[in-house]
C-alpha cells in the first residue's frame, strides 16, 4: 500500500492572489481616459491592463488565484482563476469583502490598473516573509497592492478608508501601523487612471505586454 502524502496545513505558504476588477465594457470602464480616447477605445486599454495583470498572476506561484469581477468574464481570462462576483458597497467594503474568500493564509489584493507588474514584484509575499502586511503605494496617492497575513483581518483594517482621494494610500498604510503590524513596503507603481498615464506606464511594461501593444496600436488612429 502507498503511502498517503500528507495534506498542506493552512501555515506559512503562496499566498492567496487576488485581482479585483471590472468588466471592460465601453462606457463603463476608463471614463476618466475619454477624451482623447473614445470609450471603445478606453475600454480597449482597460482589457490590456487586465489581461497584463492575469497573467502576471498566473505566473506567479500561489496557494490559489481570485478574480473578483464586476461583470462577466470574457476571453481575456486565463485559466487557473475562481472567479466570484464583487460584492455591493464602496471600494472599501469590496476590497473587506474580498478579503472575506480567502480563508487562512496570506492573502494579497491587487487591482488590473497597473499592467507594469511583474511576477517579481510579488515575489516573497508570504511564504517565509514574517510581516503582517504588504503594501505597494501609487504614484497618485492611492495603492496598487494590499497584503495581509491574516486576510480576516480586513473587515477592520479596510473599511472606513476613504477610497480614490490622494491621501487614501497614506490612510491605509497608517491603519495598518496603528493596528500594530509589521508592513513591508513594496515599489510605487503608477496607475492608469488619466490619459496622462497611459504611455509612461506602457513605456515600463515587460516585453509581450497587451497594454503596451494596444497604446502602440491607438497611437496610429488618427484622432
Amino acid at each position: 500500500m502507498s503511502a498517503r502524502l500528507p495534506v498542506p496545513g493552512p501555515g506559512p505558504g503562496p499566498a492567496t492572489l487576488l485581482v479585483i476588477a471590472k468588466e471592460p465594457v465601453p462606457g463603463r470602464v476608463k471614463t476618466r481616459l475619454t477624451p482623447p480616447y473614445t470609450p471603445r477605445e478606453a475600454a480597449a486599454l482597460a482589457e490590456a491592463a487586465l489581461a497584463d495583470t492575469l497573467h502576471t498572476v498566473s505566473r506567479t506561484p500561489a496557494r490559489r488565484r481570485v478574480l473578483v469581477l464586476d461583470g462577466r468574464p470574457g476571453p481575456w481570462l486565463p485559466p487557473g482563476f475562481d472567479v466570484l462576483p464583487q460584492s455591493p458597497g464602496g471600494l472599501d467594503d469590496r476590497i473587506a469583502a474580498a478579503f472575506a474568500h480567502c480563508g487562512s493564509g496570506p492573502a494579497l489584493l491587487v487591482g488590473m490598473d497597473t499592467p507594469q507588474m511583474t511576477a517579481d514584484l510579488l515575489a516573497g509575499v508570504g511564504g517565509d516573509d514574517d510581516h503582517d502586511a504588504w503594501f505597494g503605494p501609487a504614484a497618485d496617492g492611492g495603492f496598487w497592492a494590499l497584503g495581509l497575513a491574516d486576510p480576516t483581518r480586513a473587515a477592520a483594517l479596510v473599511r472606513g478608508v476613504p477610497m480614490s482621494t490622494d491621501r487614501t494610500g497614506e490612510l491605509q498604510r497608517h491603519r495598518l501601523v496603528a493596528a500594530g503590524l509589521a508592513v513591508r513596503d513594496l515599489p510605487v507603481l503608477r496607475d492608469v487612471d488619466t490619459a496622462a498615464d497611459v504611455g509612461p506606464v506602457a513605456a515600463r511594461c515587460p516585453a509581450g505586454s497587451r497594454f503596451a501593444a494596444t497604446v502602440r496600436a491607438l497611437a496610429g488612429v488618427a484622432r
